[in-house]
């Protein structure tokens, strides 16, 4: 009796403790939602301009799927259907690890033969650029794969031609060298935030094309990725930010200005595709609402387009067509294709 005495103190006493922990784990639950609806209103004002997708548009999508397949079927690169269920996490880890793998062989060949190669990041704030490098430098040596992420520009640097402060960076023998953002800048932010002239974003619009030729002519090998991201999906993101206290150094004013200036980046965009899509230096679009897919994808298509000789294609994968494509076929999302080329 002692015993079952003690048993059932000790019993009473233990469920007095998780419904005290039970309790305080309601309140900070609550307290979080009501930090989290306080902070809606910054957003609210978006809510009514992102339309649900309906039955029209799935069935457009569906199309849109055979369009694709039809008009990447000319490259070189596998194509893989449709994407399916959510990624997980444990698929996930295992299709990266047998990617870096290949970027391990890839390393040792850019080492041995000399080569130079520059993979320039661009997209809209929060399209997961900045994930996708971090998996590609995960495994690879810091003195091989370099990224560079040059702050705003200095006073001095204003007065210099414009991709002088970018030359320095571009790589030497033996190297891959990524720009988190690079001299697409003036194509974009400090085109739609008003940072450069009119004068300065047509001459740059008219020199780009024929900068990066000279790259190319110089046996430099350049990717240029633009990470496509959908307006719901940007503003989640940009949400999760602002109160995720591991992530709110990433969102700035910039951040929060992008919102309420949707179509003039689209515009910017497209002006930009449309200028600077050559032949030798490609747009190559990567639909990243889903970041896992987009990383993926992004690897496979980089790895099959360089020609190192231990590659493994059963390895890396197929790349997926309706994910990944040249910027005249794969669009974002409720975007339109700019009706008269900025000039």
């Amino acid at each position: 009796m002692t015993f079952m005495r003690h048993y059932q103190h000790l019993t009473r006493e233990r469920a007095g403790v998780d419904m005290g922990q039970r309790r305080v784990r309601t309140s900070f639950e609550n307290e979080r939602c009501g930090c989290a609806a306080r902070r809606d209103h910054l957003y609210d004002s978006m809510e009514t301009r992102m339309p649900r997708k309906t039955a029209t548009d799935k069935r457009d999508h569906h199309n849109k799927r055979h369009e694709v397949e039809a008009a990447n079927r000319g490259t070189d690169l596998p194509v893989v259907g449709e994407p399916g269920a959510k990624l997980s996490a444990k698929a996930y880890a295992r299709e990266m690890k047998a990617l870096h793998v290949e970027l391990v062989k890839l390393q040792q060949w850019v080492v041995k033969k000399g080569l130079k190669v520059c993979i320039v990041f661009e997209g809209r704030d929060g399209a997961g650029k900045g994930g996708t490098i971090k998996a590609i430098t995960e495994r690879v040596s810091p003195r091989v794969f370099r990224v560079v992420a040059l702050p705003a520009p200095s006073e001095r640097e204003k007065t210099q031609m414009y991709s002088q402060r970018y030359l320095p960076h571009l790589p030497a023998a033996g190297e891959v060298v990524i720009f988190d953002r690079s001299w697409y800048n003036r194509a974009g932010v400090e085109r739609v935030m008003g940072f450069c002239t009119d004068a300065e974003y047509r001459e740059f619009l008219r020199q780009v094309p024929e900068f990066e030729r000279m790259l190319v002519r110089q046996g430099i090998h350049v990717f240029k990725f633009w990470f496509s991201v959908s307006r719901r999906e940007q503003r989640r993101r940009f949400k999760e930010r602002e109160v995720h206290p591991l992530k709110h150094w990433k969102l700035s004013p910039i951040d929060l200005a992008s919102l309420d200036k949707w179509e003039e980046y689209t515009r910017s965009k497209e002006a930009m595709f449309f200028h600077t899509d050559t032949a030798d230096a490609p747009w190559i679009v990567i639909k990243s609402d889903c970041k896992k897919r987009a990383r993926l994808n992004a690897l496979r298509y980089l790895l099959h387009k360089l020609p190192y000789s231990t590659k493994d294609a059963d390895q890396i994968g197929p790349v997926d067509a309706l994910l990944v494509g040249r910027a005249q076929v794969v669009f974002e999302r409720g975007e339109h294709v700019a009706t008269a080329p900025m000039t």
